[in-house]
């Protein structure tokens, strides 16, 4: 008798199926309510035609502010007191989200994974929140790819950054790929 195919997994489809099933409350919220050093980081996710993307979901991962990377116990605990170092946010109808976290010690980026429709395999890359000289993957690339890896502070609001991410075409973000468990760059464009 022979074999029957067993069907695709989400996985192996085009989604969106985690739209429903993967945000949670307070996901997008790092910082414990009230710290003086919250920071929030917002923007907006674009496909390459320059369209708001509705329906993303980023997960963000990043050290603490002491620069430690092991987060409190359970990344989705939300006791408002632990820095878990792990957040996932879901974008709004014009593909806008928001964070509000603590600025990272020890590394000057978070790392983000990017899930949308039309995306057979997560998208990885890394905000800066400040440019530091000699960083290897900033300094492998020309300048205005580098600029699609910074987060821009808000005039006038030190509180506050802008990161856009762009699925494809100009101006497209650098994304990483992930292979034998390390991001190694995959500028291609």
């Amino acid at each position: 008798m022979p074999l029957m195919p067993l069907p695709p997994t989400p996985s192996q489809t085009v989604g969106p199926y985690y739209g429903t099933a993967l945000p949670f409350p307070g996901g997008g919220d790092l910082a414990p309510p009230g710290h003086p050093g919250a920071v929030t980081l917002h923007g907006h996710v674009h496909d390459g035609e320059g369209t708001p993307v509705p329906d993303a979901l980023l997960e963000f991962w990043q050290a603490a502010p002491d620069g430690s990377l092991a987060g409190a116990p359970g990344s989705l605990r939300r006791d408002g007191r632990a820095f878990t170092g792990f957040a996932r946010v879901p974008t709004c109808r014009d593909g806008r989200y928001a964070l509000h976290t603590l600025l990272p010690g020890g590394v000057p980026y978070l790392a983000l994974c990017v899930l949308a429709r039309g995306l057979d395999h997560h998208l990885f890359t890394r905000v800066y929140v400040t440019e530091p000289p000699g960083d290897p993957l900033l300094s492998a690339l020309p300048p205005e790819r580098r600029a699609t890896l910074l987060a821009r502070p808000e005039p006038g609001r030190p509180d506050t950054y802008r990161f856009d991410v762009k699925l494809q075409g100009e101006d497209e973000t650098v994304f990483l790929e992930w292979r034998h468990h390390q991001l190694h760059r995959n500028d291609e464009g």
